[in-house]
């Protein structure tokens, strides 16, 4: 803008054109047509203090105020409507005369109009420093370029993807490549990613991809059940950005940029047999790009990380996290859930509840509303085995498997040595010994209502007769009363009767004998 109020000032003082020219940097026609404007309406030096430049030009020249009274676009709008797709400068300029020319207003030329809209658009693009402090945060991103890997027999080539990991205070980065996006190698890359560092901080920054961001709102956010566990033993807080917000974590974006050039650039004409050889050569370019000297500052990222940030981080567990996955399933009525075709038992109270399991390599847990109520070692082998913990089963259950030939002879003992030698017959007459269970429980149960003196001598006479006596032959003595007749020479069991039939005689079937 003219400077109006200099040129006033200076001629006032007796200083001839030229030298105000050449004082104020502008032209003599300049200074000669703001004198000859001065003299026109009577204004001469000096002025009003709140007289400015600006003023000064309205009232010289008030024909350009005309321009001001030309209708303005509106920015707001402009820049909403440009974010639609085909919506251009040009498109809307002509919508913009259209409606001047209907409200019988002047419009502004296309050149003035895209100066308005220029203006309000650097005011929408100012950014800010964000400061940042040693040992906050970790900034984490896939980069969005892969690297081929060659089988070295067929030639295939399997392209891999790369992790990248930055402390925003000092960049020191880490980076290291993967056969895929999965979730075990987005939390593999994690814990190795501590491990270089030699620490965790408290915040980690990733991207709202699929493998550490469940689901994503404006009001909040789920992070993965795996990822999340791993930031609890690391003591550190996931903070995912903002969706398509990249300036919300630019120092990985950033060390994107520099990993693509520094590394992956590097070594494109290099061909890689295997993961391993791949990450060796990717660790070796990460190390000149770590110590390479900053162009605007002093130092590297490896001596600001190992002088002002390292020691800012928090310590690592004494152990490094093991992965785990986790799934949801169903308790079946057999009390147990199914994982990879192996049985796991849970309380039966939690019966057709779903429940979630947290899978390690050694470890199946089951947790209900986040309470764990079960946990067993991870069963491999062949499919179809069961883990099953007894405090898991209803009572009834439980006495079920509480019964096996132990205790069914050790029960018996307590009626009779002879009932003992009945049980133990019973259980042999089977090819499986739990086919004679409920047999030897039958037997038993005889004496609640026979008494127990009733039941061992019926148990005598039952062996007098054969060495394996059945349920129903005893029971039959018992029903007759047999056990209760007295003969004149108590019939007892001997060796011999152990090993061989008892042959009866001719009195015992009610024949006479030869002597009658």
């Amino acid at each position: 803008m003219t400077e109006y109020r200099e040129i006033l000032r200076l001629h006032s003082q007796g200083i001839s054109q030229r030298s105000i020219a050449e004082s104020l940097s502008c032209s003599r026609n300049t200074v000669a047509k703001v004198l000859s404007r001065a003299k026109e309406i009577n204004i001469s030096w000096p002025l009003k203090p709140e007289t400015t430049d600006a003023s000064l030009d309205k009232i010289f020249y008030p024909a350009t105020e005309t321009v001001n009274q030309r209708r303005l676009p509106d920015c707001d709008y402009i820049h909403s409507e440009l974010s639609k797709s085909g919506v251009t400068l040009k498109l809307l300029w002509n919508e913009y005369c259209e409606d001047c020319i209907a409200s019988r207003e002047l419009p502004l030329m296309y050149s003035q109009y895209c100066y308005y809209y220029q203006q309000y658009s650097l005011k929408t693009k100012a950014t800010m420093h964000i400061p940042r402090y040693p040992g906050e945060q970790i900034e984490v991103d896939w980069a969005g370029q892969t690297t081929p890997i060659v089988d070295n027999i067929t030639g295939e080539m399997t392209e891999t993807y790369v992790f990248v990991g930055v402390l925003p205070y000092s960049q020191y980065a880490y980076v290291e490549a993967f056969l895929s996006r999965s979730l075990e190698n987005w939390i593999t890359a994690h814990v190795n990613m501590f491990q270089f560092f030699g620490g965790s901080t408290k915040m980690l920054i990733p991207d709202n991809l699929k493998t550490g961001v469940t689901s994503v709102s404006w009001y909040s956010t789920e992070i993965n059940k795996a990822y999340h566990e791993m930031s609890v033993h690391y003591d550190t807080a996931v903070v995912p950005a903002r969706v398509r917000k990249p300036k919300d974590k630019p120092s990985a974006e950033g060390s994107v940029r520099v990993v693509s050039t520094w590394i992956l650039a590097a070594i494109r004409r290099q061909k890689f047999f295997s993961l391993h050889e791949l990450n060796i050569a990717i660790r070796e370019k990460l190390s000149v790009m770590n110590s390479t000297p900053f162009q605007k500052k002093e130092g590297c990222r490896l001596s600001v990380f190992l002088a002002e940030e390292k020691p800012m981080l928090l310590p690592l567990p004494s152990t490094p996290y093991e992965l785990a996955t986790w799934k949801i399933a169903t308790v079946q009525l057999n009390y147990h859930i199914s994982l990879d075709k192996m049985h796991y038992s849970v309380p039966y109270e939690y019966i057709r509840q779903k429940v979630d399991v947290r899978i390690t390599g050694n470890v199946i847990e089951v947790f209900y509303n986040n309470h764990r109520i079960a946990s067993h070692r991870r069963l491999y082998g062949h499919p179809g085995q069961y883990s099953t913990v007894v405090e898991h089963m209803p009572e009834n259950h439980q006495n079920y498997l509480q019964w096996d030939g132990k205790r069914f002879i050790s029960w018996a003992q307590t009626v009779g040595p002879n009932t003992a030698a009945a049980v133990r017959a019973i259980l042999a007459s089977h090819k499986v010994e739990q086919q004679g269970y409920k047999s030897c429980l039958a037997l038993l149960k005889l004496a609640d209502k026979y008494s127990v003196d009733r039941l061992e001598a019926a148990c005598i006479r039952a062996l007098t007769y054969t060495p394996n006596p059945s349920f129903k032959s005893i029971k039959t003595i018992l029903t007759t009363g047999q056990d209760k007749i007295s003969a004149e020479k108590p019939i007892q069991p001997t060796e011999s009767s152990s090993q061989y039939a008892f042959t009866r005689g001719a009195q015992y079937y009610g024949r006479k004998s030869h002597d009658e």
